[in-house]
């Protein structure tokens, strides 16, 4: 899977890889799609350990925690690029047949959302905008730097554009000037 995509995946490729009996996997897996939803489900818990593990590290400030969410995603996706393809790509169209999944995923979520009602409380993001909003602006910018760097489509190092990106992404959020 991490050299040809999810397309090539099967159940039987999997049983192979696993050392398994062919019919091994239907006692797990109802189908291809429950595999990927597993896998997207453990993506998603490392990422949320990712970003915490960023966040602890940066301390108590509310600005820099938020940049620090943003770093430990883009770190995730680029140190786990077959996980990250799994968890957002087209193969896993339909999350609202896993409802793991499409929890663990808000979870993630819901810790962009808390760094920037932390920001708006600090007065350093707008606050008269919804949290749940900024998040989503913040999200799709390092979501898009994730992708653009696993796909190979920048060459400069992870840990450079994420701090470039996460930088400048909160001039962007911050409070207006008159």
């Amino acid at each position: 899977m991490k050299t040809q995509g999810t397309e090539a995946l099967t159940l039987r490729a999997v049983a192979r890889l696993a050392g398994v009996s062919q019919a091994a996997p239907y006692r797990h897996f109802a189908n291809k799609e429950a595999i990927l939803a597993a896998v997207a489900e453990d993506g998603f818990r490392s990422l949320t350990a990712a970003m915490r593990e960023s966040v602890q590290a940066c301390g108590d400030i509310p600005l820099a925690r938020l940049r620090a969410v943003g770093i430990g995603y883009v770190t995730f996706a680029t140190s786990h690029p077959s996980h990250f393809r799994v968890m957002f790509g087209r193969g896993m169209a339909d999350r609202s047949a896993f409802p793991t999944l499409r929890q663990v995923a808000s979870d993630t979520l819901a810790m962009v959302v808390a760094a920037i009602v932390d920001c708006q409380r600090a007065g350093l993001v707008r606050s008269e905008e919804p949290a749940e909003d900024l998040a989503l602006t913040a999200w799709s910018s390092v979501h898009g730097l994730s992708a653009l760097l696993v796909e190979g489509v920048l060459d400069r190092p992870a840990a450079e554009v994420a701090e470039m990106v996460t930088r400048d992404l909160f001039l962007g959020l911050g409070v207006r000037q008159g």
